[in-house]
């Protein structure tokens, strides 16, 4: 199912025409407001190079969860 969104608030600047496999694939600062330095600490901490690696990460997806739940049984 094709689905549009649009990005530019979310990714840097040279990363708002890459298709979301590019996405998935690029590195973590190229979300907007992820500097080199956090994307170091995050390669360091928790091997997190990759915007598919910090989606997938077991402890941030445990994060979202359960944010998720909380906000819903507000």
């Amino acid at each position: 199912m094709p689905v549009n969104a649009d990005f530019n608030k979310i990714l840097d600047k040279a990363y708002e025409e890459k298709s979301i496999h590019e996405l998935v694939d690029a590195p973590v600062d190229a979300l907007a407001g992820v500097s080199a330095g956090d994307a170091k600490l995050l390669e360091e901490a928790f091997n997190i190079k990759t915007v598919g690696d910090l989606g997938r990460n077991k402890y941030f997806r445990t994060a979202a969860a359960l944010v998720d739940l909380a906000e819903r049984s507000r």
